[in-house]
C-alpha cells in the first residue's frame, strides 16, 4: 500500500482483523459458548482472554510484527487460540499437517523462517526429531493439562488486548500448499483476505452464519478452509463443536448431539460416509442440518445425487476456490441436480474468465485455464516470487485449474492442467473419466492418470477403490466407460487398490500416482 494513501485515510478507519467478529461476540454475549470439544467448552469471553494472553506471551518471548512461528497441531481450540493470538501482534503461523514427518516439518519451518513451533503433544516426537534451523523454541500443547508448556506461557501473561496496531493486509497465516505438483509453497492470507472471504463467501451465499449457528468443524484446521469454516461460528457469533479428525459416525452421532446446522465436507468424507452401513447411516436424526458446504475438490455427480437423496433437497452448496483465491462459484442447492458435474456461479465480487494458453479470454464451452479476481485474494507465495509472478498477474489469480462456462455464466472445472493425459496426441481430461466410473455402484473411488508409453506417448490408466463388499472387473468397467466415452479415452489399464493416497484435504494425490505407476510399482 502506498504510504501517501495511508498518511490520507479518514479519521473514521479502522483495521478490521480476524478476531473483530470474536470480540463483538465477546462483547455482546461473554458468557455464551463459542468453542467446544468432546469434554471441553470456552465462551467468548474466555476465548478472547486467551487470545490475549497469547499475544502477549508472544511478545513476551520476544516475537515482533513481521515474524513467523509454526503450528503444529489436530483441530483442537488451542489451534484457534495460537492462530488468533499470533495474527493479533502481527506475527503469522505457518501451518503444518500435525500428521507430518519430521523431514516435513524441517522443510516448512525452516522455509518458513519460524521463530516458536507450537506442537501438540501428540505430535511432538517429529517435531523434536526435525532439523528446524530457524526455530529457537518448541512450546507443547497439551489440551487438559495445567502444567504443559503452553498453559504456563498462558498463565504468565496478561489477558489484556496487547496494543500492535496492524493493517487489513497484514498475513494473519500461511497455510501450505498441498504439494500435489511439487514442494509445498506458503500461501500468505491476510487479514482482509478472510474476513472478506467470510462476508461474501460465507455468509453472502449460505444464509447459516447467525448468533444461533452451530456449525461443526472436522476437517483439518492447517489447511485455510478447515481453519476458517471453524472461526466463522463465534466470529458470527455462534457457537463451533471441534471434531479432533473425521470420523464418518462420529460426525453423524455429532449431528443429532449437538442440533449442528452447518457442516463443511469433502469428496472424501462423503465416500467414507457412504460406506457405512444402511442401519448405521439413518440411526442418527440430522434434522437440524441446515447447510452442507463441499469444497477442496469436486463432488462427482453420483456422489452428489446421493447426498441429496439422502440428507435432502435444500442443503448442500458445492463450492469451487483455493487456498490463494478462497471460495469463487457457488453451485446452490437449486442447481445441484440441474447443472450437472457443475461448480456454480461467481460468487459477489468474483471476476471469472477463462483463457487459453496466450492469455485471450475464451468463449462459453471452450476448454482452458480459470483464472479469478476478488477482493481476498492472498498476497502472494512467501519467500517465492518467481511462483507468485506465475499465479498472481495484474489482479487476477490462477491455480492452474482449467474449465469452462456455459451461457449463464456456471463453471464446470475440466481437471488440474498438470493433470491432463496427452495419448496419441489427444488430450484426456481424467476427471471426465472419473466421473463415468463413479457412477458404477461397486466403485468407491477413483483416480485416473497418465503412464508413460513408447506408442501412445501416455495411456490411460484407472486406480479404483472398491466398496465393501461389491466386486467388479477391468472389462466391465471398460465396457460401463465404452457406452459414455469415445475409444481413445478408455483406460487401458485398472488397478484396484485398497486406498488412494490423499493430502489432508482430501484431495487425491494424481502426481504421486503418476510417479510410482511410472517406476514400475504397480506392475504385474
Amino acid at each position: 500500500m502506498n504510504a501517501g494513501i495511508i498518511a490520507n485515510r479518514p479519521a473514521s478507519y479502522r483495521a478490521v482483523t480476524i478476531t473483530e467478529g470474536l470480540r463483538t461476540s465477546a462483547r455482546r454475549t461473554p458468557d455464551k459458548l463459542a468453542l467446544t470439544e468432546e469434554g471441553r467448552k470456552l465462551t467468548h469471553g474466555q476465548l478472547i482472554r486467551r487470545i490475549n494472553r497469547v499475544s502477549n506471551a508472544g511478545l513476551g518471548l520476544g516475537l515482533k510484527p513481521g515474524d513467523h512461528v509454526a503450528l503444529m497441531c489436530t483441530n483442537c481450540i488451542e489451534f484457534v487460540e495460537v492462530t488468533c493470538g499470533m495474527s493479533e501482534i502481527g506475527v503469522a503461523p505457518a501451518m503444518i499437517n500435525a500428521r507430518s514427518t519430521a523431514h516435513e516439518t524441517s522443510y516448512i519451518c525452516n522455509d518458513a523462517g519460524a521463530k516458536i513451533l507450537f506442537v501438540h503433544a501428540d505430535n511432538q516426537e517429529a517435531a523434536f526429531a526435525a532439523d528446524l534451523q530457524t526455530v529457537e523454541r518448541i512450546v507443547v500443547i497439551d489440551p487438559g493439562n495445567d502444567n504443559s508448556d503452553y498453559e504456563k506461557l498462558l498463565a504468565a501473561a496478561s489477558s489484556e488486548q496487547s496494543s500492535i496496531a496492524l493493517e487489513e493486509w497484514d498475513v494473519f497465516s500461511i497455510p501450505y500448499t498441498s504439494g500435489t505438483t511439487g514442494n509445498p509453497k506458503g500461501v500468505l492470507l491476510s487479514h482482509r483476505s478472510r474476513v472478506n472471504h467470510m462476508l461474501f463467501t460465507m455468509a453472502a451465499n449460505y444464509g447459516c452464519y447467525t448468533p444461533e449457528a452451530r456449525p461443526l468443524a472436522t476437517s483439518p484446521f492447517h489447511n485455510g478452509a478447515g481453519f476458517i469454516n471453524a472461526l466463522a461460528g463465534p466470529f458470527f457469533g455462534g457457537t463451533t463443536h471441534i471434531l479432533p479428525k473425521y470420523e464418518p459416525e462420529l460426525m453423524l452421532r455429532a449431528l443429532q448431539e449437538r442440533n449442528i446446522t452447518s457442516m463443511f465436507m469433502v469428496p472424501t468424507h462423503f465416500h467414507a460416509m457412504f460406506n457405512l452401513g444402511q442401519d448405521t447411516l439413518h440411526k442418527y436424526d440430522k434434522s437440524s442440518l441446515q447447510v452442507i458446504h463441499s469444497n477442496a475438490a469436486p463432488l462427482p455427480q453420483a456422489t452428489k445425487e446421493k447426498i441429496v437423496d439422502f440428507f435432502g433437497e435444500g442443503i448442500l452448496f458445492e463450492s469451487y476456490g483455493s487456498t490463494e483465491a478462497g471460495g469463487c462459484t457457488f453451485l446452490r442447492p437449486e442447481d445441484q441436480l440441474r447443472k450437472m458435474s457443475c461448480v456454480g456461479q461467481p460468487g459477489p465480487s468474483v471476476w471469472l474468465e477463462i483463457r487459453n494458453d496466450q492469455g485471450d479470454v475464451l468463449g462459453n464451452d471452450e476448454v482452458g485455464e480459470v483464472w479469478i479476481k476478488n477482493a481476498w485474494l492472498f498476497n502472494g507465495y512467501w519467500n517465492n516470487p518467481e511462483a507468485t509472478a506465475e499465479g498472481l498477474v495484474d489482479g487476477w489469480c490462477t491455480v492452474g485449474d482449467l474449465g469452462k462456462t456455459d451461457d449463464e455464466g456456471y463453471l464446470y472445472l475440466v481437471d488440474r492442467k498438470k493433470n491432463v493425459i496427452i495419448s496419441g496426441g489427444q488430450n484426456i481430461f481424467p476427471r471426465e473419466i472419473e466421473e463415468v466410473l463413479h457412477h458404477h455402484p461397486a466403485v468407491g473411488e477413483v483416480a485416473v492418470v497418465g503412464k508413460k508409453d513408447d506408442y501412445w506417448g501416455e495411456s490411460v490408466t484407472a486406480f479404483v477403490v472398491l466398496r465393501p463388499g461389491q466386486a467388479a472387473g477391468a472389462d466391465e468397467l471398460k465396457e460401463r466407460c465404452g457406452r459414455e466415452l469415445a475409444r481413445y479415452k478408455l483406460p487401458k489399464e485398472f488397478h484396484f487398490v485398497e486406498a488412494l493416497p490423499k493430502n489432508a484435504t482430501g484431495k487425491i494425490l494424481h502426481r504421486e500416482l503418476r510417479d510410482r505407476l511410472n517406476k514400475g510399482e504397480f506392475d504385474t
